[in-house]
């Protein structure tokens, strides 16, 4: 039902009134799922909780910040809005867009984006534009059509976006009933770290916990702009979510990893894979390439000596693994096998005669 999702739970903390009309899918309330195994697989010495947000309904945290910015374009008056995306931007548009009535525009990258993202924007009825360049370029157009009165941008350079999608770390706290000690996350266009550490911080403020988190930021090592101090005018990651050359929350991210003496770091692309497969098979959870980024620099920050024994991390988990599965079956690293239909070729099959 309509209003059940991330605004109606955290009502007061969100520029909404009692008459704005909320356009929500029941977005939130993810799970938060201590991951023993893979601790365990690590060397053990800290607790480590996986935010799922596959599990929203356009299967990315993009739904915490679209619902918001949805509605406050509805409430605004605006016929249409417009996002440059790489992909999960577009989907979660899309499907508010047709949740509210409206009409949505996607500009996404020629060739860089899955086809289960691009699936979800076209069965939503959005109008879908390949442009011939990279996502930074895709973001420079939808500036200036942000400028017709007739567009409203949702990408997260709209304030909206931020402001819903630091329901993530109310919902960590109110779990753990604290926030952890590190937090990881995937960074791309850096919205997600950014609107995390406002999370935590609006949290602590009004009393609901008691201390905050260092905020790990981890980039694609082929795109990771933040981590060399300039824009990349061409990405290159096997984890298209973050491919992304030039943030547009660049400097509230790195604002974010230094009040909270954190760090954005980055990691390669088989770092990422690695995790991906590690995740998928010590805790059974499936995620985009993109979201093993968390993981994979949690492997490399224990590896390095740098989580203290006994430390609490929560680490988002951005997308699905079904946002992009094509590369999980390459990634699988082993094929299903063809044998007869008895019970003796099975066995042979699994060296079990």
């Amino acid at each position: 039902m309509v209003g059940h999702g991330v605004i109606q739970r955290y009502r007061k903390f969100l520029p909404v009134s009692d008459e704005t009309c909320i356009i929500s899918l029941n977005e939130g309330n993810t799970p938060l799922i201590e991951s023993f195994n893979l601790v365990q697989a690590l060397g053990g010495g800290f607790r480590m909780f996986v935010k799922y947000e596959g599990l929203n309904p356009t299967a990315s945290f993009k739904d915490r910040g679209m619902t918001l910015a949805v509605t406050k374009a509805v409430e605004k008056g605006a016929r249409a809005i417009v996002c440059a995306s790489t992909g999960n931007t577009s989907a979660s548009a899309a499907a508010y867009a047709a949740r509210a009535g409206m009409t949505c525009l996607v500009l996404i990258p020629e060739g860089k984006i899955s086809y289960g993202k691009m699936a979800q924007a076209l069965i939503h009825g959005a109008k879908t534009i390949e442009i011939r360049g990279n996502f930074d370029d895709a973001l420079e157009l939808v500036r200036e059509l942000g400028l017709r009165d007739d567009f409203e941008i949702v990408n997260s350079i709209n304030p909206f976006r931020i402001q819903g999608q630091k329901t993530g770390a109310f919902e960590i706290c109110d779990v753990l009933g604290d926030a952890p000690d590190m937090h990881f996350l995937p960074v791309g266009n850096a919205g997600n770290i950014t609107s995390y550490w406002l999370g935590y911080r609006e949290y602590k403020e009004n009393g609901h916990s008691n201390s905050l988190p260092r905020m790990m930021g981890w980039q694609a090592e082929g795109a990771a702009p933040i981590v060399r101090g300039e824009p990349i005018e061409s990405p290159e990651t096997i984890a298209t979510a973050i491919r992304i050359g030039n943030p547009a929350s660049w400097d509230l991210a790195s604002r974010a990893s230094e009040e909270s003496s954190g760090a954005i770091d980055c990691v390669s692309d088989e770092e990422i894979l690695d995790a991906h497969r590690l995740l998928a098979r010590t805790e059974g959870l499936f995620v985009e390439p993109a979201s093993a980024a968390g993981i994979a620099g949690i492997v490399k920050s224990k590896a390095r000596g740098e989580i203290p024994e006994g430390s609490i991390l929560a680490v988002t988990v951005t997308g699905h693994g079904l946002k992009d599965p094509g590369i999980a079956i390459d990634n699988a690293n082993t094929k299903s096998v063809v044998v007869e239909s008895d019970i003796e070729s099975v066995l042979e099959a699994i060296g079990m005669e």
